[in-house]
C-alpha cells in the first residue's frame, strides 16, 4: 500500500506527469529559493527530488516579496518532446494581487531550461493544456479586486503560440462564478469530453476538489452532478485535513491515480507545522465522471499501488551534504557574499547578514520539518564580536515568526546563548547563558506543538535552554502575513554591523524519532 502523505512537510499543489515509465510531481515553494520542487518516481510509492528548475535570480527574484509570496501552484506538462512548466511568481497579496505568470521548457527534467518566458499576469494557478491537434492552451483563474466582485473571478483561457513564444488570440471566460472560490484549473481530454478539475473552496479546512466537462474546449462546462468529488470538510477528525488542489494521471497500465494536498493538523491546536502536504489516490471512471476508488469523497490513509515494478531509493541520510537538494534559502539564491563551501574545507560558512525579520538578504539555509516529532543539531564554530553579530540554529516560518537559539557577544566581550522568539511580531527572548567560546553544538527538539532546545560542548551531555515554545506558531492558521508554507529548520548568521562576521557550521543533521 502507499501512505499518505507522500511527499510530506511543506510540499502544496502538486501537478503530476507520467513521461514513459517516469512520474514527477512539482510542487510549490512560494519564497523559499530555488523555485519549484520537482520529485521523480517509477512507481507512485517512492519519491526524490529530482530538480528545482528556477535555481537564478535571472530565473526568480523574490527579493523582498511579502510572505506567502513567490512561486504558487506550477504545473508541469509534457507534450511528447519537452516539458512545459508554467508558474506565477505573486509579489504582492494585498487587494491587486500582482501575480506574474512565466513559463520554461527543457528537454530533460534536469534541465537545461529555458529562460522564462512572461505570459500575463490576469490570475494564478496557471496551466498549460496541449491539444490532441497539436495546439496549445494556458488556463488559469483570473483575479478581480473591485468592490463587490468575487476576487476569484472564475476561469479563462487563452491559446498559446510555442514558436511566437506568447499567448495570441482571444482570452475566453469558460467558468463564470459569482460567490465560489475557484482555482488551481487543470484540463483533460478523455473519451470525447474535455475535463475542468478544480481546486474549491480555499486552500484551508473547507477546501475540494471538483470536476466538469464539456463537448467544446470553451464550454459551456457542466458541474459533475455528484459535487464536490474529494474534500475533508465535512469529517474534521480525520488526520488529513484541506484535501484539494488536484492533478490527475494515467499509468502505463491503464490505471489512474489523483495527486493533491492535504494538511495534518496537531488535533489539540488544529494547526499544520508541517505545512500542506501532497498526497495521492487511486480514481476511477465511472458513467463519464471521476471517482475515488475506495467510495465516499475522504482523501484515504492507504492507497493500492499501481502494479507497477517497486523502485525505492536510498534513504535519505540525516546529515545532508550542504549543496543537498534537501536544502533552500529566502527569496534569492546564496552567492560568495553569504556563503562558502571552500573558505574552509568541510564546512559551510555563513556570512552574517539581515536578521531574521528581514525580506531582503538573508545567510540562512534551511529544510523542511517534515515529522511531528524530530530533532535538528548542528555543530558550530562562531567567534562574535559584538552584540550586532549572531548566528545559530532557527526554526522559521517567515520573517514575523521564528524561534532562534543563537550565539552572540556581550557588552564585555564573553560569549552569550539565548533564545530569540518572534510570534507575529511579538518579539521574546530568554536570559543570556555565559559560554566559553569555541565550538559548540545546537539542538532543537520537536514533538508536536511543543520546542525545546539544547546546546553540549562534546556533543554527550547536553542543557536544556529557555522555555518549552509553541511551535504551531509556525504554521498557516498562526500567521497574520504568511498563509502558505510550514515549518523550517537549518543555521543563519546575521552580521548587523559590517555584514561580514562569518559563521562556520560543519553539519547539520534532522532525525525523525
Amino acid at each position: 500500500m502507499i501512505v499518505n502523505p507522500i511527499l510530506k512537510g511543506f510540499h502544496p499543489d502538486p501537478s503530476i506527469v507520467r513521461v514513459g515509465d517516469d512520474y514527477y510531481i512539482a510542487t510549490s515553494t512560494f519564497e523559499w529559493f530555488p523555485g519549484v520542487m520537482i520529485y521523480h518516481s517509477r512507481d507512485l510509492k517512492h519519491w526524490r527530488c529530482a530538480a528545482r528548475p528556477l535555481d537564478s535570480v535571472d530565473m526568480l527574484d523574490m527579493r523582498g516579496i511579502c510572505s506567502s509570496g513567490g512561486v504558487w501552484a506550477p504545473c508541469l506538462t509534457h507534450d511528447g518532446k519537452k516539458f512545459y512548466l508554467v508558474y506565477t511568481n505573486v509579489t504582492n497579496r494585498q487587494i491587486f494581487y500582482d501575480t506574474h505568470n512565466y513559463l520554461i521548457t527543457a528537454e530533460s527534467i534536469n534541465g537545461p531550461w529555458s529562460k522564462p518566458v512572461y505570459l500575463d499576469s490576469v490570475g494564478f494557478d496557471p496551466s498549460m493544456f496541449h491539444d490532441d491537434d497539436g495546439r496549445k492552451w494556458l488556463v488559469s483563474m483570473i483575479s478581480d479586486p473591485r468592490k463587490g466582485k468575487n476576487k476569484f473571478g472564475g476561469i479563462v483561457i487563452q491559446e498559446y503560440d510555442a514558436s511566437k513564444k506568447c499567448l495570441v488570440g482571444e482570452m475566453k471566460k469558460i467558468y463564470k462564478t459569482s460567490d465560489e472560490i475557484v482555482e488551481g484549473p487543470h484540463i483533460y481530454k478523455h473519451n470525447g469530453f474535455y475535463y475542468l478539475l478544480l481546486a474549491h473552496g480555499g486552500t484551508g479546512n473547507g477546501h475540494g476538489v471538483l470536476m466538469l466537462r464539456s463537448k467544446s474546449l470553451f464550454g459551456p462546462y457542466e458541474q459533475d452532478p455528484a459535487g464536490i468529488m474529494l474534500t475533508s470538510k465535512f469529517e474534521p477528525w480525520h488526520p488529513l485535513q484541506k484535501a484539494g488542489h488536484a492533478d490527475i494521471v494515467e499509468t502505463q497500465n491503464g490505471k489512474w491515480y489523483m495527486v493533491h494536498l492535504v494538511g495534518r493538523p496537531i488535533p489539540s491546536k488544529g494547526r499544520c507545522p508541517l505545512g500542506r502536504e501532497t498526497a495521492i489516490e487511486r480514481v476511477e471512471w465511472k458513467d463519464g465522471w471521476l471517482r475515488l476508488s475506495h467510495g465516499g469523497i475522504l482523501p484515504a490513509i492507504e492507497v493500492e499501488e499501481p502494479g507497477l515494478e517497486e523502485c525505492k531509493f536510498p534513504e535519505m541520510e540525516p546529515r545532508q551534504p550542504w549543496d543537498s537538494l534537501v536544502y533552500q534559502t529566502l527569496r534569492r539564491p546564496m552567492g560568495e557574499a553569504q556563503m562558502s563551501l571552500s573558505a574552509r574545507p568541510g564546512w559551510l560558512r555563513l556570512y552574517g547578514k539581515d536578521g531574521p525579520t528581514s525580506k531582503y538578504d538573508h545567510a540562512i539555509l534551511a529544510r523542511r520539518r517534515q515529522d511531528f516529532i524530530c530533532t535538528a543539531t548542528a555543530k558550530m564554530d562562531f567567534s562574535p564580536c559584538d552584540y550586532k553579530h549572531f548566528a545559530g540554529l532557527i526554526c522559521i516560518y517567515d520573517h514575523e515568526n521564528w524561534y532562534y537559539l543563537k550565539k552572540t557577544c556581550g557588552d564585555d566581550g564573553g560569549m552569550l546563548l539565548n533564545v530569540m522568539s518572534m510570534v507575529n511580531g511579538l518579539f521574546d527572548e530568554s536570559e543570556p547563558v555565559e559560554i566559553p567560546d569555541g565550538i559548540i553544538y545546537l539542538r532543537a527538539e520537536f514533538r508536536y506543538d511543543e520546542l525545546r532546545f539544547f546546546y553540549s560542548f562534546d556533543e554527550k551531555t547536553w542543557f536544556g535552554i529557555g522555555k518549552i515554545y509553541d511551535c504551531s506558531t509556525l504554521s498557516d492558521e498562526a500567521c497574520r502575513e504568511g498563509a502558505f508554507t510550514g515549518t523550517f529548520i537549518g543555521v543563519s548568521a546575521s552580521d548587523m554591523r559590517s555584514r561580514c562576521q562569518h559563521a562556520d557550521f560543519e553539519w547539520f543533521e534532522y532525525k525523525a524519532k
